[in-house]
């Protein structure tokens, strides 16, 4: 299983989640401390403090969040609704805020 090492207020890791998710891919999301300093647990089984970092199911890891997005979707097929799921999306937001703009 893919595992996001990540914070939920990192907006690359947000970018890397919203792809996994758009994909339909099920992952680990494991989380981190703000600080780097109190990155134990992350140091200790990846070797880094870098975040996000997606770690693939063969081990590889991936500290650049672009580069993640595109192995994400080099390896897994764009299902043939995730327009529509994009589309749903925007209709919820403008129903939860109504100041908000689509650009």
């Amino acid at each position: 299983m893919l595992t996001l090492w990540q914070a939920e207020w990192c907006p690359y890791s947000a970018r890397i989640r919203e792809s996994l998710t758009e994909l339909r891919v099920d992952f680990v999301a494991r989380q981190v401390a703000a600080d780097k300093v109190n990155r134990d647990a992350m140091r200790t089984e990846t070797g880094t403090e870098t975040i996000p970092l997606l770690v693939l199911d063969d081990g590889t890891q991936i500290d650049d969040w672009k580069e993640a997005i595109h192995a994400l979707h080099r390896l897994y097929p764009r299902p043939d609704d995730a327009d529509r799921h994009r589309e749903k999306w925007f209709e919820e937001a403008a129903q939860r805020d109504p100041n908000f703009v689509l650009t």
